[in-house]
């Protein structure tokens, strides 16, 4: 299966910028790399060869591909390609515009019934504009999505702001997205992609002294978002909570931005970790060891407009797992 990395950010806030290094990057030189036009990049200088009117070959060896429509059918074009020894790739990475949502594009790698065999999700990288993203993330609704939807997120513009704006605003994206792990273009590429893979099964310490199936959360927004997390401690039937996370999010998903967890279940030893953007719920990953720490299940969330306590409430009525009152 090919990993997909989704390179996500918001207007103006470097994505082909971080693309263009990318491309250059040694370390990509094995990857296809689907962008919306060729001109954005400034591609010209590097063409080796095209193989057909939408892809180009690199000097770096990567493979370049423009997205005339849907991704599906630039994936597919490139899995075509690949198949018939045109070219050759192990990763795919796909820049997305800078107003999208890119919850489609995971459901297009999860749902879409031929690409879901040879493709799957390898990470989002979501850019931040550390000298204008206050204000976006004030009044942006698609800015919050992307950063609630990253793996990683990659602080750009930090030469041209000052150090307190950006300890700030590293701050505010960690109480966002308490999942995703902080970086900046000042970091290599290789720093950014490796282990990436294995973030979405990695979950940050989170309420480490809370008590039984204790919540913590915070406002953080004008637009309503909340970061909330649970954590328990009897152990989970998996039956049981995949039958209650479907049914939340059939209700909720338009506001569960982000779901992720790992789960002591019963009659296991390994953790399980689980991870969900809106309706979408990625394939659950026995982990080989447990982080440091208790073995409990953690979760957190990243809502829009809803409650920690309906969750909170909703989890404890349908597993019958008692939750202590909400800790704020």
């Amino acid at each position: 299966m090919t990993p997909v990395i989704l390179l996500t950010g918001f207007l103006g806030s470097g994505k082909t910028t971080l693309l263009q290094r990318l491309l250059e990057d040694p370390s990509l030189s094995d990857a296809a790399v689907l962008i919306n036009e060729f001109g954005e990049v400034g591609l010209d200088h590097h063409l080796l060869d095209r193989i057909d009117e939408n892809v180009v070959l690199l000097k770096s060896g990567c493979v370049c591909c423009t997205v005339r429509g849907e991704v599906a059918e630039a994936l597919q074009n490139l899995h075509s390609l690949r198949t018939r020894g045109e070219i050759s790739f192990g990763r795919v990475v796909i820049e997305t515009t800078g107003l999208a949502d890119p919850y489609p594009v995971l459901q297009t790698l999860t749902a879409h019934p031929v690409l879901r065999s040879h493709f799957r999700t390898g990470g989002v990288l979501t850019t931040v504009d550390a000298v204008n993203a206050g204000l976006q993330l004030d009044h942006r609704a698609e800015a919050i999505r992307q950063i609630a939807s990253a793996d990683r997120i990659i602080l750009t513009k930090t030469d041209l702001a000052d150090e307190a704006q950006v300890a700030r605003l590293r701050e505010r994206l960690h109480r966002m997205n308490p999942a995703a792990s902080v970086w900046s273009t000042q970091d290599s590429v290789t720093q950014m992609l490796d282990g990436l893979d294995a973030d979405r099964a990695r979950l940050p310490a989170l309420c480490g002294d809370a008590g039984p199936c204790a919540s913590h959360h915070h406002h953080h927004n004008d637009l309503g978002v909340t970061s909330f997390s649970l954590v328990i401690e009897e152990r989970i039937d998996w039956t049981m909570f995949g039958i209650w996370l479907t049914l939340l999010l059939h209700r909720y998903g338009d506001r569960i931005f982000r779901v992720k967890g790992i789960l002591a279940l019963e009659g296991e030893d390994r953790p399980v970790a689980i991870h969900g953007v809106q309706h979408l719920v990625h394939a659950p990953t026995h982990m080989t060891h447990w982080p440091e720490g208790q073995r409990l299940s953690r979760l957190v969330f990243i809502l829009e407009g809803l409650e920690p306590d309906l969750i909170r409430r909703s989890f404890a009525a349908f597993t019958g797992l008692a939750c202590a009152r909400a800790v704020a």
